[in-house]
């Protein structure tokens, strides 16, 4: 069978399971959930097994250290993935909701209410976990869900998805609610992305590379963001103890993650006394500096910084640093360089805050606070199913209501248009 054959077929399955699904009362699919992580538990060590096995064989390809991070599940994670499952099982079920409704003069009464996507493709990359977080939150929206992870963790993403598949249909899930592509080859996502009535929406998470090829190969709509270019910037007002924990947790507490800050914006009347202890305290930390000029005459010895490194994505202990002569300055540098992702600013002044909350348009802007925050978990969504940089439909961590769409319910009581 030919990989197109094999795609059309997991397809098929994955829109019928998706019928049944929508069949299902929210109760049914809450326990399927939580069938599925008391299996993940019952498997933790097959599935450690399996994830040092795909960290020996990455080690052996020279995977980098930020990718080889993403790919690691180590107890903690293991643990935090099925305590995500547990916590998606007990969220509100916003299938069936009604939005809004209204009654029209003729009598007409309009329902508008939240009803699953269908079949969801999630494309990623070495972060394993997503395996489990992403068929939970679309198991908890009644859509069915096909996942292809990357071969660097095959192994831990087939013990995660048959686990969760023998635990759902314990519970009386469908059995192909979900599918994981087996294939390692990259005309499996080619076919995959463009199932045009098989597959409703895809959700690539990955490297900028990997997310731009799926949207110029599909055929079914997108969501997507291409990478977290994240800013902190500390304003003139700003606490200076204050803004050394929020720049030392957003660049350094997990630098290999899409929230994590790669440049810094400094207000000019407090560049003097804020960089060298802060410099001081990222060089004890192990973080490359690169500074424009200004930066590398306050900081002597580091790195001068390029146009490219403006535009960087480093997800690595690396910070461009810049020191700019007003917040009008910092919001057009983040306008241009930025990814509309995460941005923070770091302010005493509420005319301060105001302006950047208003000017700076990304999916999460923050007041005095780490960028490390965009993340469904830390939004109380439970697991999220990625952070959307779009405006059309989802923006920012994706959580349950994300995974819905809406349709019109129009009761009436023989009404007939004139």
């Amino acid at each position: 069978m030919n990989i197109r054959d094999e795609m059309a077929i997991i397809g098929d399955k994955a829109a019928a399971a998706a019928v049944a699904l929508a069949r299902l009362s929210s109760d049914q699919r809450r326990n399927g959930l939580l069938s599925m992580a008391d299996r993940l538990e019952e498997r933790k060590s097959r599935i450690a097994a399996a994830n040092a096995a795909d960290m020996e064989a990455g080690k052996k390809s020279r995977l980098p250290p930020a990718m080889l991070d993403r790919l690691l599940l180590n107890e903690q994670r293991i643990k935090a993935m099925i305590s995500g499952l547990r916590t998606v099982a007990a969220l509100p079920d916003p299938v069936g909701t009604d939005i809004k409704q209204w009654t029209r003069p003729n009598g007409l009464l309009i329902i508008k209410r939240r009803v699953p996507i269908g079949v969801i493709a999630i494309i990623y990359e070495s972060r394993p976990n997503v395996t489990a977080d992403a068929a939970a939150l679309c198991l908890r929206t009644a859509n069915a869900v096909i996942l292809r992870g990357g071969k660097e963790a095959i192994r831990s993403n087939i013990a995660i998805a048959e686990a969760m598949s023998e635990g759902g249909a314990e519970a009386g899930l469908p059995a192909d609610a979900i599918q994981i592509v087996r294939s390692t080859e990259h005309e499996a996502v080619k076919e995959l992305v463009r199932l045009e009535g098989k597959v409703d929406l895809v959700i690539p998470r990955g490297g900028e590379a990997l997310i731009r090829s799926v949207t110029e190969h599909a055929r079914v709509p997108v969501i997507k963001h291409y990478k977290g270019v994240c800013h902190v910037y500390v304003d003139e007002s700003a606490d200076l103890e204050m803004a050394m924990k929020i720049c030392e947790n957003a660049k350094c507490q997990r630098p290999g993650v899409c929230n994590a800050m790669e440049t810094l914006l400094v207000h000019a009347r407090i560049a003097e006394a804020f960089l060298p202890p802060m410099a001081a305290r990222y060089q004890e930390l192990g973080v490359e500096l690169r500074g424009c000029s200004e930066t590398c005459r306050i900081v002597p010895k580091i790195k001068a910084a390029t146009e490219d490194d403006w535009y960087a994505e480093y997800l690595a202990m690396i910070l461009a640093v810049r020191v700019v002569p007003s917040i009008h300055d910092a919001v057009e540098h983040i306008r241009k360089y930025g990814s509309k992702h995460s941005d923070a600013i770091v302010a005493s002044s509420r005319e301060a805050q105001e302006f950047f909350v208003s000017e700076v348009d990304s999916a999460a802007v923050y007041v005095n606070a780490s960028t490390r925050f965009t993340d469904g978990n830390e939004f109380g969504m439970g697991a999220e199913i990625g952070i959307s940089t779009d405006k059309i439909h989802a923006r920012g961590p994706m959580g349950l209501e994300e995974l819905t769409s809406y349709k019109y319910v129009v009761i009436g009581n023989g009404q007939v248009r004139s």
